[in-house]
């Protein structure tokens, strides 16, 4: 299973963005501890359109508890402050357990859980003067790089909803 793993996620937007990501690239989604929203949240439901109504989100309510639940699980953490570039990661076991947990939007995961995690933190690259990227848009980027390299498990790789044919005509 892969699960995408959100830490206290402060804006409505973003997790509804994520939820819509969730369901297009077959990641399961979980939040972890309070939000300063309803799950049930007109802009989340907008950002989400019609793949938030329905779609499963496991909660925990404390970073422990979810880390004690999956243990066995190959871990890794999204933050600025990691000395290990997310797409130099080997992630292309489609067969294995695994996590991609991001921080909340305005201070990221817990400093403790990155120092005992450090080998398994990874960073997107940006520019010297970018303070950060929108959080949707992190996990974007390395949802696309756990498909890339694990071959695209179960994704269609052509147009299945209008046909093959679609941008002939």
């Amino acid at each position: 299973m892969r699960k995408i793993v959100l830490f206290q996620p402060e804006k409505p937007g973003n997790t509804g963005n994520i939820i819509r990501l969730c369901m297009a690239m077959d990641f399961s989604l979980t939040i972890i501890g309070p939000t300063s929203f309803q799950l049930d949240d007109k802009s989340l439901k907008r950002a989400g359109m019609d793949y938030a109504k329905g779609f499963p989100i496991e909660r925990y309510p404390s970073l422990e508890a979810f880390l004690a639940k999956h243990v066995h699980y190959l871990s890794y953490f999204v933050t600025r402050y990691s000395p290990n570039i997310y797409s130099d990661f080997d992630l292309s076991d489609s067969t294995a357990d695994q996590f991609y947990m991001f921080g909340k939007e305005s201070s990221g995961l817990p400093r403790e859980l990155l120092e005992r995690n450090i080998s398994r933190t990874m960073r997107i690259p940006m520019a010297i003067n970018a303070r950060s990227l929108n959080l949707s848009d992190s996990v974007s980027i390395v949802a696309g790089e756990v498909n890339r390299q694990q071959g695209y498990p179960g994704l269609a790789l052509q147009e299945t909803i209008k046909g093959e044919e679609a941008i002939l005509h």
